[in-house]
């Protein structure tokens, strides 16, 4: 007897720990809505919910760090894998910040061009066309 392969659902976004914020979709992009400190201890709960957000096809993906509070250099990896995986399926990224500490940090390393923040998640879907470059 041949086993037949169940049909692929869609894309189920995978869920964060509560302290580390949600995952949820919105006009067809998945936003992960992190919050309080992106450090060396919390990145390895978030990077799962990443990574699951950027796996299938050509992903739409929104981090919004407005509730963050502190991103030291494991969460600005986090955020480059991220960003690199999504222009590597052909997808959108866009990233979400107003902490003047984070924005300082992502200038002083350099990346604050290549992720081109917006202030308010609104200013994400007010626009079409993605933030970033797509060729970066």
């Amino acid at each position: 007897m041949t086993e037949t392969p169940a049909p692929t659902a869609p894309s189920v976004p995978a869920p964060l720990p509560e302290p580390c914020g949600r995952v949820y979709r919105r006009e067809g992009r998945t936003v992960v809505a992190l919050r309080d400190e992106i450090d060396l201890a919390t990145a390895a709960l978030i990077a799962p919910a990443l990574d699951g957000a950027t796996s299938d096809g050509s992903p739409q993906l929104v981090v919004d760090l407005t509730e963050v509070s502190f991103l030291d250099c494991s969460g600005l990896t986090l955020l480059c894998r991220a960003r690199r995986r999504v222009l590597d399926r052909k997808g959108r990224f866009w990233l979400v910040c107003g902490c003047p500490r984070i924005l300082r940090l992502l200038r002083a390393g350099r990346l604050h061009d290549l992720f081109c923040p917006v202030a308010t998640p609104d200013e994400v879907f007010r626009t079409a066309e993605p933030v970033s470059p797509a060729g970066s």
